[in-house]
């Protein structure tokens, strides 16, 4: 018997090993990806008009979220300061249902978000002010979250841990009702040229997006993955969905923890709901009731 092989069994080289181990990881990535969009919801890449130019925009497409981009790469390197016009809702999105209240929410919720992760490497100045760039975002399109279905899902989730105390599973959402978002924004110049842009959309899914009792609850959500990936293009330039891992920026940090934004321009979209966010996010809570910026 050969010395690569053992009981009838070929010992693999660390190169086929290592070939084996990357295949294995590819169908494993694969199969997370199928069995997350079989239980997401359908979003459309909406655009309203809005921005100056959509000429230039490519596909850039997430897992879970489908986009298309422009960077113009060395103007937005050289900047150093931003000011961030507040989000918007198209007309059309105006109608959709949500309530004046809830629409500022989630608007407030985008803003906060690509504050925070803005100051990683911008200075952050208050609306109105003179800044290399100029960012604002526009909604414009969502599907509401179906209440009945999210209590459903709540209720699901708490059998099994009734049933089997002291067991830990997990229980993906109920895939009927699920919220979804679409959002357009872009950074200009003093002179109001387009500096980056990005067409955005992305469904709630059964796996990564709990279930509160509101309209608003994924539209909520998925404002904060907008606005983080809005922030990311604009502070390195680059396509947010290339897959390259960057650990979460310091205003991003404080922001999940509920603590108040160093930047003063920040301020104005106020604190993220911190611990009481997750409080209500397991009670199933509309972020209506959690999140002060509500009021």
């Amino acid at each position: 018997m050969k010395a690569s092989e053992r009981d009838g069994l070929k010992i693999l080289s660390p190169s086929l090993r290592a070939n084996r181990d990357r295949r294995a990881a590819r169908q494993l990535m694969t199969l997370l990806s199928m069995l997350l969009l079989t239980g997401c919801a359908v979003a459309p890449l909406e655009k309203s008009g809005g921005l100056s130019s959509y000429a230039d925009l490519s596909p850039a497409d997430g897992v879970l979220t489908k986009a298309q981009v422009h960077i113009d790469r060395d103007k937005v390197l050289a900047a150093r300061s931003v000011t961030i016009v507040p989000t918007t809702f198209s007309a059309e999105a105006e109608q959709r249902g949500l309530t004046e209240k809830q629409r500022t929410l989630v608007a407030n919720v985008i803003d906060r978000t690509l504050c925070a992760d803005l100051t990683e490497r911008f200075r952050v100045v208050p609306a109105g002010q003179q800044a290399d760039l100029s960012i604002h975002a526009v909604v414009t399109h969502f599907n509401l979250t179906d209440k009945t279905a999210a209590a459903a899902s709540k209720v699901a989730s708490i059998v099994p841990a009734v049933a089997f105390p002291g067991a830990h599973v997990m229980v993906p959402r109920i895939p009927l009702g699920l919220g979804s978002l679409s959002v357009e924004a872009e950074a200009r110049g003093p002179a109001g040229e387009q500096k980056a842009a990005i067409v955005w959309a992305r469904g709630a899914n059964s796996f990564t997006n709990q279930p509160r009792i509101s309209e608003a609850r994924d539209a909520y959500d998925l404002a904060s993955d907008f606005g983080d990936d809005f922030g990311k293009l604009l502070v390195s330039a680059a396509n947010p969905f290339d897959g390259h891992a960057s650990l979460p920026a310091k205003g991003r940090i404080d922001l999940a923890f509920g603590k108040e934004p160093e930047e003063a321009a920040c301020k104005v979209f106020g604190r993220g709901p911190g611990a009481l966010g997750l409080f209500g996010a397991a009670l199933a809570l509309p972020p209506e009731w959690t999140d002060a910026h509500a009021d």
